[in-house]
């Protein structure tokens, strides 16, 4: 099973998640909270697999209560997706700095949704695809990138990987790409969020674009 917070500050709208990922047979609803001083107190209290995090709510808003539970020791299985009405760059940007693992607009899908919960409590991160797009033509836009650092400790081989993670690839699709195993492909990965200090494969795409590891356009 996996255990899911639901954090949004519209009654209507939690109720209608809560209704929906108790119809999905793997997903288990542990609590309910309707702003970010709630949803920390909930999460310390059931540690879940996978918050579901609305963003603008009263009280603290879903991207300082994102780093608080993610920071906290008693959550350290806990990932988030933050869900949002508002589809703006800067909170993307923001989100995933945050330790968000997954970025959803509320039009998405049920069975996206159901999807990116399974996605993401397996250790994967998740943007909707249209923020995606938008996400790496900004990284585009920037006068330069900061030069990727020489002492990351990082061997050619996991730049290579990295390049490939911020790409979109999956570990199957790397291993394919790079002739290893798909085994040698996951070691690579967790390794690169050991030594990167990530905590997931969204953080390893933003540090691959903004070192200058990976150039948007560039195949």
């Amino acid at each position: 099973m996996i255990r899911v917070a639901v954090v949004d500050d519209q009654d209507l709208v939690r109720a209608g998640f809560v209704l929906l990922l108790r119809s999905a047979g793997e997903i288990e609803v542990v609590g309910e909270a309707r702003d970010g001083l709630e949803a920390i107190a909930l999460c310390r209290r059931t540690a879940p697999d996978v918050v579901l995090m609305d963003v603008r709510m009263p009280h603290l808003d879903g991207l300082s209560a994102s780093r608080t539970i993610l920071a906290d020791p008693a959550c350290q299985g806990t990932r988030v997706v933050v869900l949002t009405t508002f589809d703006d760059d800067d909170l993307v940007l923001e989100a995933l700095r945050s330790g968000a693992s997954g970025f959803l607009l509320k039009e998405t899908r049920p069975a996206q949704l159901l999807e990116a919960i399974e996605v993401v409590a397996a250790g994967e991160a998740l943007l909707h695809p249209r923020i995606t797009r938008r996400l790496i033509e900004r990284f585009a836009a920037l006068p330069e990138a900061r030069s990727a650092a020489d002492d990351d400790g990082l061997t050619e081989r996991e730049r290579d990987v990295l390049l490939a993670v911020a790409q979109g690839l999956s570990n199957q699709e790397i291993a394919g790409r790079l002739h290893l195993g798909y085994g040698t492909v996951k070691t690579h990965v967790s390794h690169l969020l050991t030594k990167l200090g990530c905590r997931d494969r969204a953080q390893l795409v933003m540090y691959a674009y903004e070192s200058g590891i990976a150039v948007p356009g560039a195949s």
